[in-house]
């Protein structure tokens, strides 16, 4: 009997290698060191977010203010829209937001899908999911190419 080597890992596929690499440049951006949020490209025009939500998020009334939830769910469409795009920055263009319930705390999860667009202007929709399952927010955004090659930002590399 012949024994066979179990075949080598597979090279990651160029999507594979992109998402990795919007993942490191999610991670890179300085505003995201005020947060402790973690971003998964999860496919072809998918994204996911995963925050925790604490009193130092909090406004006057005791529950998060509306820039976590923006920021959140513009960052969720955002890459859900840039994963289809492997050259070029993306930039938001126009973003509507629907509040639907405040959070207080704990980990909340921004899950970001592209809807339409594949030239020049994409649109993609975002939704905040709370640690009992309820939505909290929804948002959908509008965004354009830039002249911005993704090749030369720093935090845009793949691990390996």
């Amino acid at each position: 009997m012949s024994r066979t080597d179990p075949s080598p890992d597979p090279v990651p596929s160029g999507a594979a290698v992109h998402f990795r690499a919007l993942e490191s440049l999610y991670a890179s951006a300085p505003i995201n060191s005020m947060f402790r949020s973690r971003l998964e490209v999860i496919g072809e025009g998918l994204s996911r977010i995963t925050f925790d939500v604490d009193e130092a998020m909090h406004h006057a009334a005791g529950a998060a203010h509306g820039t976590i939830y923006f920021k959140m769910l513009d960052d969720a469409a955002f890459y859900a829209a840039n994963s289809l795009v492997s050259d070029r920055f993306l930039l938001t263009t126009g973003f509507n937001l629907h509040f639907t319930k405040p959070v207080r705390h704990g980990r909340v999860v921004a899950l970001g899908k592209w809807v339409s667009g594949k030239r020049r202007v994409f649109v993609a929709e975002a939704s905040l999911v709370d640690e009992e399952g309820d939505e909290i927010g929804r948002g959908t955004g509008t965004f354009m190419r830039s002249h911005i090659a993704l090749s030369g930002l720093p935090g845009y590399k793949a691990e390996g």
